[in-house]
């Protein structure tokens, strides 16, 4: 099959008028900002409000459009595992991440995206992956001996975003990127900043144009490294995409690399700075919990300056619960947008073709029928006996269905070679007294960057 043949369509899908969605009950706020500053400001409050008002399928104005919103497990499902192929992924998040990174693996349908992602999974088999771990297991290595050299107060999210750039970089892009890799990762945080700023055009002096300006560099610097990198043998995975092939034997284009090498940069970089500081947070909260999973690792029988292997991190299934029960109470995509290419229905509403459709999965994990005392840390909530009692969609940090993120092992890989080496080496702790402040929309951050005292083990 070509991929001409395959490709997304290329018309516009239009969103229906409003008289159309008005039968859905809700409330589209004031006159052109619609609810949009209620979502800024308090958009778990504003989610839970607007459905214990209106119920689990809502009409709401965001982002200068009226949407339908549905919640719970069954919307999760409905829109993620998509059957019948009702939903555009393109459509949904073109507004948010279209100009800066278009046509990324997300930003992908049906078809196209299959043969997209079948081509990509290979930089994710076992082989590469252990690649991966050698990297990643240095960089944290070396990065944790340095805190623990200087214990004491440190804000953790920043120090933590810049680990992940820096981890992206030499797992991505490989060791010996050289000279440029200061301008590179330079441009992918202009990049991400802008994917999230409120102004949308890239005006003189906006972050907006420097986001589009770091995009232009990357394109350049990717553009020129690919023939380089198809002629040698390279582990990281800049270099697996530029071997990768179709299922008809031919290699993605120069164009495809950009933009796949330009999105897994960015969401592996973004999310996981967000996932790892929440893990990081909730084990200084909750030094019970800090105390089992150290002791897990200490289990592991192997002294601080061993390389981690992929078998040690399989023996600490309590930290990976762990990770999972921080995703569960602060999603890295707190929400998820689409839109319907057909006319569907759902908890008897139609619902017209064109219409932006989002799900929540910040709502869905907070749901006290699902999960009691929600806002209780409870990493036993994701034991082998407890899952078997919860609905599959019920828990979607990663997403589901074909657009299930592809580097969720990768991500949980991580996550343990971070906790092995953190828990091996250091202690967390909060200050009496203190309560972190999160801003929970786009991805969720601590606004005053989550003041934590480390000490030494």
């Amino acid at each position: 099959m070509s991929m001409q043949s395959v490709a997304s369509p290329a018309h516009v899908i239009t969103p229906p008028k409003a008289r159309l969605l008005r039968h859905i009950p809700g409330d589209e706020g004031w006159p052109f900002i619609g609810r949009t500053l209620h979502i800024l400001a308090d958009p778990k409050g504003e989610v839970e409000r607007m459905a214990a008002k209106y119920g689990p399928v809502y009409r709401s104005h965001v982002l200068g459009e009226t949407s339908i919103t549905a919640l719970g497990p069954e919307a999760n499902e409905l829109v993620l595992f998509d059957q019948q192929k009702l939903f555009s992924s393109t459509y949904g998040w073109e507004i948010v991440l279209g100009r800066l990174f278009p046509r990324g693996l997300m930003l992908l349908d049906f078809d196209e995206h299959r043969l997209h992602r079948r081509a990509l999974s290979v930089a994710f088999k076992s082989g590469p992956m252990k690649s991966y771990l050698s990297e990643l297991d240095k960089g944290i290595a070396g990065r944790v001996a340095q805190w623990k050299k200087q214990p004491g107060p440190m804000l953790f999210y920043p120090a933590m975003k810049q680990l992940t750039l820096d981890l992206a970089a030499t797992s991505f892009l490989g060791a010996d990127i050289g000279p440029e890799v200061d301008e590179i990762t330079r441009a992918f945080v202009d990049m991400v900043a802008a994917a999230v700023t409120p102004v949308r055009q890239p005006l003189p002096f906006t972050q907006m144009a420097r986001g589009v300006k770091g995009r232009e560099r990357i394109v350049a610097y990717f553009s020129e490294q690919i023939p380089i990198r198809r002629d040698k043998e390279g582990e990281d995975l800049f270099s697996q995409l530029c071997r990768a092939t179709h299922e008809d034997g031919a290699l993605l284009s120069t164009q495809d690399i950009v933009d796949h090498m330009s999105f897994l940069m960015m969401a592996a970089h973004d999310t996981l700075t967000s996932s790892l500081t929440s893990f990081i947070g909730e084990l200084a909260a909750n030094p019970e919990w800090q105390q089992r999973l150290r002791e897990e690792v200490m289990g592991l029988g192997i002294d601080a300056n061993d390389p981690s292997s992929l078998d040690n991190l399989e023996k600490m299934p309590l930290s990976e619960m762990a990770f999972k029960e921080a995703m569960r109470k602060k999603p890295p995509v707190p929400s998820i947008p689409r839109r319907a290419v057909r006319d569907f229905t759902f908890k008897g509403f139609a619902i017209p073709a064109g219409t932006l459709v989002g799900i929540n999965p910040l709502y869905t994990h907070h749901m006290p029928d699902i999960w009691p005392e929600p806002e209780q840390f409870d990493p036993l909530r994701f034991t082998e006996e407890a899952l078997r009692g919860r609905h599959r969609f019920a828990w979607v940090p990663f997403g589901g269905g074909a657009h299930m993120c592809l580097g969720l092992h990768f991500a949980y890989m991580q996550a343990k070679c971070f906790a092995r080496h953190f828990l091996q080496n250091l202690s967390v702790s909060l200050e009496p007294g203190y309560t972190p402040d999160w801003q929970m929309w786009p991805i969720p951050k601590p606004r005053d960057g989550l003041r934590v005292t480390l000490s030494p083990v």
